[in-house]
């Protein structure tokens, strides 16, 4: 297909993905996407969703041709499509220099490319453009508000068909967004990187989300669902906890982060701790007590401090080894803002994988895949490998004094039962941030619930010290 150059001008919107600027195109031309795709040659499929349909969040990698080519069908400058298009200039292997003179494509997920990937505002791209359709940009989760028309921008990284929520009955997410912009200043004068902090209050505030079903005194939160779901979300609650989860908890994200930031808070933290005579953390701390005030919610202080495992209590462990002075050359005992693998907080996409194959085969062996993180995954089948290998080792030992062989084989043995415990608890976090119930695990290990809790929440414990 050959078009005249620059005939219809269409300028890419800032951070958009060069997919979403190519189907811009095609609309202008009255063209399907894939009409105007056949301009260039592709050297991939497109990403597609598990059950077959295309992925929103898809982007695009061109060579130099084919940088060229889609500068000519905008009609604009490369210079202008470099600062704005986010996956402009980037290498993939399929798209050989020596191409040089056919346009050629390859597809990619956005996320792969250069990070998280949302529905753009339809009003605010009519607004731009004149024309109301789909847009696909680069955005973080701090910046998904839309404060001209009070919209939510949902990931497009999901199988899930809407684009964003209706916040105009939640001023309180308007006015989180416009707030945030002074705790990213914040961060940034503290000498602490915004996303970072972003991150870990985002996966405190998840993690209470997880368990506020079982809190009687959280009212805030189910209205704030019920509104995003159109008014009520009880006839598809459990799906509606996993798209609308992030706009509702946004103001609390945002104010834990201003929180977290703020000194006043890390010192109430090191009084909490002893002071410089250290004692366990208690279950009414000045800090927790103060974070339920700040949160509009008094009543969580004692729930958020009695949670051992989690990634607030490995914030303050962190604030208080700096403080005394234990954490050692840098790193990640020591950082605040480390936030642990198993503390990262599931996707709107993978919850949603989980959520279907759980209604679709109950057990299957892919609800793992999509639920337990593949650094969490590497760990564990690492520490199985470690003690299947320790056990053979103990195979070749059973010659000698009976002594010096009771000795190797015990001391063996006793290496094996502590990796397998290692591997056994590793497994049992999954599982539980996976969203299996404590209970569940519990009976399935054979151990009482509150034993297994405090066996889980042990390193955390130890770490709040």
């Amino acid at each position: 297909m050959t078009l005249p150059p620059g005939l219809l001008r269409t300028a890419p919107l800032n951070r958009e993905t060069t997919s979403s600027l190519i189907c811009r195109i095609a609309s202008r031309y009255g063209l399907e996407a894939t009409a105007l795709r056949s301009c260039w040659k592709w050297r991939s499929h497109k990403p597609r969703h598990d059950g077959g349909g295309g992925r929103a969040d898809a982007e695009v990698l061109l060579n130099t041709a084919g940088r060229q080519l889609l500068a000519g069908l905008c009609g604009v400058e490369e210079g202008v499509l470099a600062r704005a298009l986010p996956s402009w200039g980037r290498e993939d292997a399929r798209l050989p220099a020596a191409d040089a003179g056919e346009p050629a494509a390859a597809w990619r997920t956005g996320g792969a490319v250069a990070g998280p990937v949302a529905f753009g505002c339809r009003l605010c791209t009519a607004r731009r453009t004149g024309t109301a359709v789909r847009v696909v940009r680069y955005a973080p989760r701090w910046e998904r508000v839309c404060v001209r028309h009070g919209r939510w921008l949902l990931d497009a990284d999901a199988d899930q068909p809407l684009e964003h929520l209706d916040l105009r009955g939640l001023p309180e997410g308007v006015a989180a967004q416009r707030r945030w912009a002074g705790v990213e200043r914040r961060a940034v004068r503290a000498g602490a990187e915004p996303a970072r902090v972003f991150a870990l209050a985002h996966a405190v505030v998840a993690r209470w989300w997880g368990q506020a079903l079982h809190w009687e005194q959280e009212t805030i939160w189910p209205r704030r669902l019920h509104q995003v779901a159109g008014g009520n979300a009880g006839g598809d609650l459990e799906r509606w906890r996993i798209v609308g989860r992030d706009a509702v908890v946004f103001p609390e994200v945002v104010a834990l982060a201003d929180a977290l930031l703020d000194p006043d808070m890390a010192e109430l933290v090191w009084a909490d701790s002893g002071a410089g005579r250290p004692q366990a953390l208690p279950a009414d701390g000045m800090f927790c007590r103060r974070l339920g005030e700040l949160l509009g919610r008094a009543w969580l202080g004692p729930l958020a401090a009695a949670d051992h495992g989690g990634p607030l209590i490995a914030w303050m462990g962190s604030v208080i080894r700096l403080r005394r002075g234990a954490g050692g050359a840098p790193g990640y005992d020591n950082d605040p803002w480390w936030l642990r693998q198993e503390h990262q907080s599931s996707t709107m996409a993978g919850q949603l994988r989980v959520l279907g194959k759980e209604k679709k085969a109950p057990g299957s062996g892919t609800m793992w895949r999509a639920a337990v993180p593949a650094e969490q995954r590497r760990l564990i089948t690492s520490a199985i490998d470690s003690t299947e290998e320790q056990l053979l080792q103990l195979r070749g030992v059973q010659t000698g004094p009976t002594a010096e062989v009771a000795r190797r084989l015990l001391r063996g043995l006793g290496h094996s039962a502590g990796l397998i415990e290692n591997a056994w608890n590793r497994t049992a976090v999954a599982a539980v941030n996976g969203g299996v119930p404590l209970e569940e695990v519990a009976r399935w290990v054979d151990i009482p619930v509150e034993v297994l809790r405090e066996m889980l929440t042990a390193g955390g414990q130890e770490d709040s010290g």
